[in-house]
């Protein structure tokens, strides 16, 4: 084996840094240390999370999250004795935490596939139409953006008091300035795509106070410093907290070294996101028809793709046979699928009913008996043809969204990175290759923790941008070392 890369160390600090990933089903603490000249990414503290349903409202149990966190971090502190330089924290887009004078919260936050936004939606619609909101900022309509669950909140009559996204809450909570980083701004559906502002017309058309909205920042932001019980710890004297790419998409794809202009991404997990990174937004008429999305990336770019249901459907049905007393695991599981003879007939993955939760496998077959196809056995013991027919489906999704990206960014497309935690499913992959005849490459199943990082280092290590943060190319630099370290290969 050949000798792996060696790596400059950081200019003038070598102590660690911790990225932090708020995951839907589960969060991270991640610790970036330089041991002779190399880096040691390690993951120190994982636990599960998942929404629970409260006085009929599906939320997230805040308390929970946080003490994960700070006990993650305190791991932390207790292995890098040399003292921790920076905190940065990432997660899922579009949910948000109400907020005291004091930033403190003041309810546990509602979760995005709470199902009060099918109302809402309707709603706005009656006050500014979709196809405006599309026009003002270029972003798919999808129920779960934040501007349908602060209009929610409208209608139940909740008062309208500042609001934070959650990374963005986890690192005011730890001492840092209330701010909005701009990738996951993007993903409220209230941003400006033209002047990269708070759009006045959407939150006067919503009833919303642009004053309670936080201020925006670019990634790779330094926002404060660790305060508080955590900040008497030796590690973390003087820890600056950064807002890097705070959405979880943005950091994964900020984690995708690639040069060139002939790939493709899929971060794919709960959610599919299939697209690709443009300088400048694409939002004509036919982009807008087929509800492709542009979002912030690092460095100003754009990340241009299109929400496709995950690893949700297969997880969904997971638990349903779990709850029965069958529990899959998702390894044992795409080995059977894998022995499946193919399906004839796929599934329309983006059904909206198949975005709800619970009873997956009787979702899954009302979708095929309104097809005029045969309901499938949903035993737990016929799963391996429901994760097969899923499989399939995803494939076959992805390969048709791909080609709509090609035409609507005009590239031509040879290369597709596939990152996060569906990147390890072998089967999957070779199912995706075949449906798209593109050249797949895994990328890192933690590419959001390598992308938060990377934008750590930029910001620390460069003088960056005041508008958009550090360089694409400051950031795919150490990117691309930490990939090519940590797995002793490059980047084709």
């Amino acid at each position: 084996m050949s000798e792996p890369p060696r790596i400059p160390l950081p200019s003038h600090d070598k102590r660690a840094s911790i990225a932090v990933d708020l995951g839907a089903e589960s969060c991270r603490v991640s610790l970036l240390r330089w041991l002779g000249g190399q880096p040691a990414i390690t993951l120190v503290h994982r636990f599960a999370n998942a929404p629970r349903e409260i006085d009929g409202a599906l939320r997230w149990d805040l308390a929970m999250i946080e003490a994960g966190l700070d006990e993650g971090l305190r791991k932390c502190a207790a292995i890098a004795t040399e003292g921790v330089r920076s905190i940065a924290v990432d997660g899922w887009a579009v949910d948000y935490v109400r907020v005291d004078p004091n930033n403190h919260p003041l309810a546990d936050p509602i979760c995005y596939r709470d199902e009060r936004t099918i109302r809402s939606k309707q709603a706005l619609h009656q006050k500014i139409s979709p196809s405006k909101l599309r026009e003002l900022t270029g972003i798919q309509v999808l129920r779960i953006n934040t501007l349908y669950q602060l209009y929610a909140d409208v209608l139940s009559g909740l008062p309208d008091t500042p609001w934070l996204n959650l990374p963005e809450y986890i690192l005011s909570r730890w001492g840092a300035a209330p701010v909005a980083e701009y990738t996951n701004a993007t993903h409220t559906h209230l941003i400006d795509l033209v002047t990269r502002q708070w759009s006045e017309e959407i939150f006067q058309s919503a009833h919303l106070n642009v004053a309670s909205a936080p201020n925006l920042v670019p990634p790779g932001t330094q926002i404060g410093k660790l305060r508080g019980p955590l900040a008497e710890l030796p590690a973390f004297r003087n820890t600056l907290l950064i807002a890097p790419a705070c959405h979880d998409t943005a950091s994964a794809i900020a984690g995708i070294p690639a040069s060139g202009d002939d790939w493709a991404y899929i971060s794919s997990g709960t959610w599919s996101l299939v697209g690709t990174l443009l300088d400048q937004p694409q939002n004509g008429v036919e982009a807008a028809a087929e509800n492709f999305t542009n979002l912030g990336a690092v460095g100003g770019q754009i990340c241009f793709h299109k929400n496709v249901n995950g690893m949700w459907l297969l997880r969904q049905c997971m638990d349903a046979w779990a709850s029965i007393g069958h529990a899959w695991t998702i390894p044992d599981l795409v080995a059977a699928a894998e022995k499946i003879p193919s399906p004839r007939d796929l599934l329309d993955v983006d059904d909206p009913d198949l975005l709800l939760a619970g009873n997956m496998p009787q979702r899954i077959n009302a979708q095929r008996v309104r097809q005029g196809l045969t309901a499938l056995d949903d035993s737990p013991e016929n799963a391996p043809v429901f994760a097969s027919l899923i499989f399939h489906s995803l494939a076959a999704q992805y390969a048709k969204v791909l080609d709509r990206v090609a035409l609507h960014s005009g590239k031509r497309l040879k290369r597709l990175f596939v990152v996060g935690g569906a990147s390890k499913n072998d089967f999957l992959n070779r199912l995706t290759q075949e449906a798209t005849g593109l050249e797949l490459h895994r990328g890192s199943p933690e590419s959001s923790t390598i992308g938060n990082f990377a934008v750590q280092l930029a910001a620390l290590e460069s003088a960056g941008n005041r508008v958009t943060g550090p360089s694409a190319k400051d950031i795919s630099h150490w990117s691309s070392l930490f990939v090519a370290a940590l797995t002793q290969r490059s980047i084709p």
